[in-house]
Order: structure tokens, then sequence, then C-alpha cells
């Protein structure tokens, strides 16, 4: 029996879609989207990181995180500083930081029930799987 990779494919893609549109959902109850709490993620992970190094971190382009920061500047939630150079630096404000947390919270309520289904063998077997295929990434 060969898999049709087509359909392992789009299973990923329908489950990466229902995990994104239910957090949304679910952080826009403390005023963020999935979007910006993920960029309040990264700049927690990576303070005083680039725009770049940001939107890489991040799965967007330079051009879209660059636009997202002046957002989250504008909300009081990050901070840009000068680096190097023309380097922005970014890091959390305490409302950034504070909706952070919030959002983990919601977040753990949205991960339990997209992850459900499974039981802990099952998760730690996807976990796996998924590492390597994005090792090299």
């Amino acid at each position: 029996m060969t898999t049709d990779l087509e359909t392992l494919g789009q299973a990923i893609k329908r489950a990466q879609y229902r995990n994104h549109r239910a957090a949304d959902t679910a952080l826009r109850d403390i005023g963020v989207s999935l979007v910006q709490w993920d960029a309040l993620r990264a700049i927690d992970r990576m303070p005083g990181a680039s725009g770049h190094e940001l939107a890489v971190a991040t799965f967007q382009s330079d051009q879209a995180f660059g636009t997202l920061a002046s957002r989250l500047v504008a909300r009081g939630l990050i901070a840009r500083s000068a680096g190097r150079g023309r380097r922005l630096e970014h890091t959390l404000t305490e409302t950034g930081r504070t909706t952070l947390e919030a959002g983990r919270h919601v977040m753990v309520g949205v991960l339990q029930e997209l992850f459900a289904q499974l039981d802990e063998a099952q998760r730690l077997a996807l976990l796996q799987t998924l590492l390597v295929l994005t090792e090299d990434a």
C-alpha cells in the first residue's frame, strides 16, 4: 500500500488551518491575532532580534513583519531601538509581556482541544515525525 502524498499534505494543511482558526478566535478575547501573538512569542524568545530574524522565525517576509511590528509598536506591545547600522532591535514592553502570557494561557486550551483525539503515544509519534520533516528548515 502506498500513501497518497497529496492527501497527506492536505491533511497537514487542514490540521494547521484548524489550529489557526481556533487560535485566532480564542486570542481575539485578549485583543490580538495569532500572527500578532506569534510575533510577541518570537520577540520574547529572541530579545533584541532584528526585523529580518523575526520575519524568518515567524514565517513572514521582511516587509510583512515590518508592517506588523509597526502595529505592535503603535499598540504599545513592543519597542524598537536602534542597533548597529540600520538594524532595528525589538523587545517586549510590559504590556506586550502581559499579553504574551495571557495568550499562552489561551493557547493551552486551543492546543489541548486540537490534540484531544490523540493519546500521548500518538502525540509523541506525531511530534517526532514532524521534527524529522522540519529538522533542516
